[in-house]
């Protein structure tokens, strides 16, 4: 199987945002328990850093902390093809359109977010960190 996993669910485990922490870190665990393929965009790599450099108010914690994630999860290029595609879609927020232009291009069974309204319209399903622990 292979995920994507949006930005928001890698920043409530790294930033341990409450109340979507454990479920979040449990889904991803068991994820990689199971052997899944776990991706992340290339271009939410540089959302993810911003987010920890300004929680952490520390570019090397946040490269390190961005280095551990590259251990688990594989960065998923993305490519002009995916951009063009993203400005195509009818989904509101373009960030999460390129997501699922990349998920739809690497072949992925699931994006893994918890904003599963934001997107509406996604060519690959959706499910929340929740409904992938029932899986």
């Amino acid at each position: 199987m292979r995920i994507i996993v949006d930005t928001n669910v890698i920043l409530d485990i790294f930033l341990k945002r409450e109340p979507f922490f454990a479920d979040s870190y449990q889904a991803l665990r068991k994820a990689i328990e199971v052997d899944t393929e776990c991706l992340i965009s290339a271009s939410a790599a540089t959302d993810v850093f911003y987010m920890l450099r300004k929680s952490f108010k520390s570019a090397a914690k946040a490269k390190e902390t961005l280095d551990q994630l590259s251990q688990i999860i594989t960065f998923a290029d993305v490519l002009s093809v995916d951009i063009h595609t993203a400005l195509m879609r009818a989904m509101p927020d373009f960030e999460d359109a390129v997501v699922d232009a990349v998920a739809e291009r690497n072949g992925v069974d699931y994006i893994m977010t918890r904003n599963i309204r934001d997107f509406a319209g996604s060519v690959a399903q959706v499910i929340t960190p929740t409904e992938f622990l029932k899986k």
